[in-house]
């Protein structure tokens, strides 16, 4: 009696895209099979069912053998037991370390330690991807963190060298390890309405403005500007001409705004400057920098969310805010226009991203 045996013969790697993103999103071979059907690939190829099954299970098994190159980009460049090309390379790397926005937000605020790569489950329930994919995305996540934390210079760059990345992923990553190393949290139920998204561009604007990456490039711009920090102290004497603040702010806005969005204005003025510049107040505190997503939400956020401001006219007052600042003597006299310009960028930034309607 003679075994039948389904045998590839090949001296070069041939990877299909497809059967690859269903590895990538935690499909098992069998899942792959039965989805590759229901998209009508016997049909398009004239191929049985058992012959695809065949052909997913030699891909899979190919990519069992990439996987440990695949944690070491490097190596997937230097070795020789598989040729691939260079653009099938690329593929391979940039699909295995994407990031699904929903799995990365549940991600945010956790420790990435293995104790806790134990606790995916929840991960994979509230995010709605397989356990598999949560996990590959847990494990690139804490690889790259442990590789980069402490590397000096921009963390975007060291990515993008290190694991050679497109700079659009290398900046998500840049984000994750910029939040995780600033333990900034992310996990409160309030916070919950925020996706990734609204994280990383928030997290954009500090790492631009806030860390020492503006100050050299020996610096890490995962560290905060401590200095910059120390400084924001002195912008409390803005609360001394608060009168000052707002005629110059109500004089530019009462012709742009909504009369609801201007009575809302007049009236909480010093509802929203004290929570504005109490805040920069406190930032040099670890505790209060930790939870500047939580402030800025229940301090600025809200109130303006009780006031109905249409995100247009917010735009509007908060350039107005800091514009207005600028023209005031207390700023020039102290030297301190440079350090509000810094403060009100981000906060500008922070604020239009997270005031959801």
């Amino acid at each position: 009696m003679y075994t039948e045996v389904d045998v590839f013969v090949s001296n070069y790697t041939l990877i299909d895209p497809e059967i690859y993103q269903l590895w990538i999103d935690g499909c098992s071979s069998s899942e792959a099979v039965c989805t590759l059907h229901q998209r009508g690939f016997a049909k398009e190829y004239g191929a049985t069912v058992e012959l695809i099954a065949s052909d997913v299970l030699d891909h899979y098994r190919t990519f069992a053998l990439l996987e440990r190159l695949l944690t070491v980009p490097s190596k997937l460049s230097e070795q020789m037991i598989f040729q691939i090309d260079d653009a099938t390379k690329q593929m391979l790397i940039e699909k295995y370390y994407d990031l699904d926005d929903a799995v990365i937000r549940e991600l945010l605020g956790r420790k990435l330690s293995s104790r806790h790569r134990k606790d995916l489950d929840e991960v994979s329930e509230r995010s709605g991807a397989p356990l598999r994919c949560c996990r590959r995305q847990f494990d690139n996540v804490r690889r790259v963190f442990k590789t980069v934390e402490e590397m000096p210079g921009n963390v975007v760059a060291n990515i993008r060298s290190t694991f050679l990345l497109s700079e659009p992923l290398a900046k998500k990553y840049g984000a994750v390890v910029f939040i995780a190393c600033m333990r900034f949290e992310t996990a409160k139920r309030k916070l919950q309405y925020l996706s990734f998204n609204d994280f990383y561009h928030c997290a954009q604007a500090i790492m631009t403005s806030w860390t020492y990456s503006c100050t050299g490039p020996e610096y890490y711009d995962t560290e905060m500007d401590r200095e910059f920090l120390l400084e924001l102290r002195e912008l409390r004497i803005l609360l001394d001409k608060e009168k000052e603040h707002k005629h110059l702010i109500c004089m530019r806005l009462r012709p742009k705004l909504l009369e609801k969005s201007y009575q809302e204005l007049e009236l909480n003025f010093r509802l929203y400057t004290r929570a504005l510049v109490g805040l920069a107040c406190n930032l040099h505190r670890g505790r209060e920098l930790r939870s500047l997503f939580i402030d800025l939400l229940e301090r600025c956020v809200e109130p303006l969310r009780l006031g109905s401001w249409p995100k247009t006219d917010l735009a509007q007052f908060l350039c107005a805010y800091e514009q207005c600042a600028l023209q005031m003597d207390v700023l020039r006299e102290a030297d301190l226009k440079s350090v509000w310009e810094r403060y009100m960028r981000v906060i500008s930034q922070c604020l239009l991203t997270m005031y959801h309607i």
